[in-house]
């Protein structure tokens, strides 16, 4: 993370300048917990099914709703952020979306997050509930361990991660529904 020079956040026409550029290597940090989370997910739900063909068929099915959600944010939220296009991104989606979508009204980023960040939400659930009815038809150690595993990933330090390191310094941390 590199800070800007400049101390202005925004011009009087509200075109908004990032102070702060982040590098690939933040980037791969900030999405490191939510891409181990999607891997910790499809491998209890593949070994909760046996490692049967609807094992293979449901895990990659959730590693595949994993990058649909990445997908959707960056498709449906990123536009609409006045980091958009820029190295101010801590999580460098905005520079993706730019490349699909053209930038839209950033005093809607609040509602859009709200409105899209619920799609998903049951990558946190689905795997605790596989697994949680796995351990409970066939106790294992093991797949208790992955579930804790997963709990303590996406539950702790997932959010940890977004909201001390990658959402903490984001230039847009005071209109987002994830930081109040």
């Amino acid at each position: 993370m590199k800070k800007k020079t400049n101390s202005q956040d925004q011009t009087s026409c509200k075109k908004y300048r990032p102070e702060i550029e982040y590098s690939h290597m933040h980037e791969i940090i900030d999405n490191l917990p939510y891409f181990t989370m999607t891997l910790l997910g499809s491998v209890i739900i593949l070994i909760a099914l046996k490692f049967s063909i609807w094992g293979w068929i449901a895990s990659v099915a959730y590693i595949s709703y994993g990058i649909m959600g990445t997908v959707w944010f960056i498709i449906f939220i990123c536009p609409y952020c006045h980091f958009f296009d820029t190295r101010a991104c801590p999580c460098g989606y905005g520079q993706i979306a730019a490349k699909i979508r053209p930038k839209r009204d950033g005093d809607r980023f609040n509602e859009k997050f709200k409105r899209h960040i619920p799609m998903i939400v049951p990558l946190w659930i689905i795997p605790v509930i596989v697994g949680g009815i796995s351990f409970f038809l066939n106790f294992s150690v093991w797949m208790l361990t992955l579930i804790i595993l997963f709990i303590i990933d996406s539950y702790v330090i997932l959010p940890l991660i977004s909201r001390k390191y990658g959402c903490a310094h984001c230039p847009q941390k005071d209109t987002c529904p994830w930081m109040r």
